[in-house]
């Protein structure tokens, strides 16, 4: 599992936590049934709190996409295709929604930005 922190990022480290491990989770990266380190270990790895890393297991439990074993550990939980889907969709909205921030900054037009969308969809 690769995750990296940033500091000077506006986003806080359990989010950046979060985000990554979700995408890896979808990406098939991490897969069904797969062990995740000890919350522990991982705090120590990434040099943060036992607390930042719990609050992100929590968050991704509560998500459903992690489960957690009493005494045994936290695992990446079976997704159903649909929520796999939705997830997925999830993710989309949060690029597109940053892409339209960005493009506004730049003062694109809404008919500039789709086309730009269209470009890049067709390939």
């Amino acid at each position: 599992m690769n995750i990296l922190i940033s500091n000077s990022s506006d986003e806080p480290i359990y989010m950046q936590i979060v985000n990554q491990m979700r995408e890896q989770i979808v990406k098939g990266e991490l897969a069904e049934a797969e062990m995740l380190p000890s919350i522990r270990s991982l705090a120590k790895e990434l040099k943060i709190s036992v607390i930042t890393t719990k609050r992100a297991y929590d968050e991704l439990e509560k998500e459903g996409l992690i489960e957690t074993v009493a005494g045994k550990g936290s695992y990446v939980a079976s997704i159903n295709k649909d929520m796999l889907r939705e997830t997925k969709i999830k993710m989309i909205e949060e690029k597109m929604a940053e892409a339209i921030y960005t493009a506004k900054l730049a003062g694109l037009s809404l008919e500039e930005l789709q086309e730009m969308l269209l470009l890049l969809y067709e390939g």
